[in-house]
């Protein structure tokens, strides 16, 4: 009786074994989500179709971009970090949904680092201090003077926690008083800042680059300790009067913990070569950004370090989490 009964158990164990092998080797064999936890038109939008449409040449299947657009993108990433792990979800982050979000929300229905297992990062690099052409200032210094006569008269937009937090330093180190806008993603909150209805800003480069070459907004400095290529006669905010200030963004790509290893090992693997294409690196270093292409072990690293970083910002500017 038990002889049968286990070996009745083994059987339906190696089916379950080979079902899922041969799940693994098939892969993919349909559409794969592509998670946006942000509206349209900002950066990850951008990023998301460019590696999107890359990604569904290489793995011969549709990649359908799925936009779940929230203040703070909390929304999107719970869904991609609820999402079966099977390889048929990914999920764009911004760094600010890895390493800020836990440290600023009270609740978040989700662990960044216990639901999700990180594929790559795709990008890095510093933010653009833009303001509307209308703003009297010229440079960051002109700026802090601006805004020191006028305590709680500017606006800023925000699109989630990154700029939030960053801002929020840049006011603590600068030593002004301005008023946030929340936007719940960047295309409207650059179609406000166009239109002059907020006036200052973090951009991503992605966004940034296009609006201030074509003069609709001005670039003060760049949040990075080194200048920005694709804006070469832009400084830094560090050597424009405000010491040792730096804000960092990146993007990444991930999947549900529990998503089987051969998968991740196939997806971080296209995911390198498409970042490493000739005119994938041109148009990320021609739009202000460094591409990356990590293992999935190094990403993990970054977010365990910059997680610990941002902690200990959220109390130094006396932030008090939601």
């Amino acid at each position: 009786m038990n002889h049968a009964i286990f070996a009745a158990a083994g059987l339906l164990l190696t089916f379950t074994v080979s079902g899922v092998e041969a799940a693994e080797a098939s892969y993919p064999n349909r559409p794969i989500r592509f998670i946006v936890p942000f509206a349209p038109g900002g950066p990850s939008d951008f990023l998301s179709r460019m590696v999107g449409q890359k990604l569904s040449e290489s793995l011969k299947e549709p990649v359908i971009i799925d936009n779940r657009g929230s203040v703070g993108g909390v929304v999107g990433f719970e869904i991609g970090a609820k999402a079966p792990p099977d390889g048929y979800t990914l999920l764009l982050a911004a760094n600010s949904l890895l390493t800020i979000n836990p440290h600023v929300y009270k609740k978040l229905p989700y662990d960044p680092q216990r639901d999700l297992q990180p594929l790559t990062q795709l990008t890095s690099g510093g933010n653009v201090v833009v303001v509307h052409p209308s703003v009297a200032a010229t440079s960051i210094k002109e700026f802090i003077a601006l805004a020191k006569s006028k305590p709680g008269k500017i606006n800023y937009a925000t699109t989630g926690t990154g700029n939030l937090l960053g801002i929020a330093n840049f006011k603590l180190m600068a030593g002004i008083d301005m008023v946030a806008i929340p936007y719940k993603g960047t295309g409207q909150a650059v179609i406000d800042l166009v239109a002059g209805h907020v006036q200052f800003f973090f951009m991503n480069p992605l966004i940034a680059v296009t609006n201030v070459n074509s003069g609709r907004l001005r670039a003060l400095a760049v949040t990075s300790t080194t200048r920005n290529p694709a804006l070469p006669g832009t400084p830094t905010v560090a050597e424009s009067g405000v010491p040792g200030f730096e804000n960092i963004t990146w993007h990444s790509v991930l999947v549900p913990a529990g998503t089987p290893k051969p998968i991740v090992k196939r997806l971080n693997a296209e995911l390198v070569k498409i970042v490493n294409l000739p005119d994938v690196k041109e148009r990320f270093l021609g739009q202000g950004l460094t591409p990356v292409g990590s293992t999935p072990e190094q990403m993990s690293a970054l977010i365990k370090a910059e997680s610990l970083q941002y902690a200990k910002l959220v109390k130094q500017i006396g932030l008090v989490p939601q």
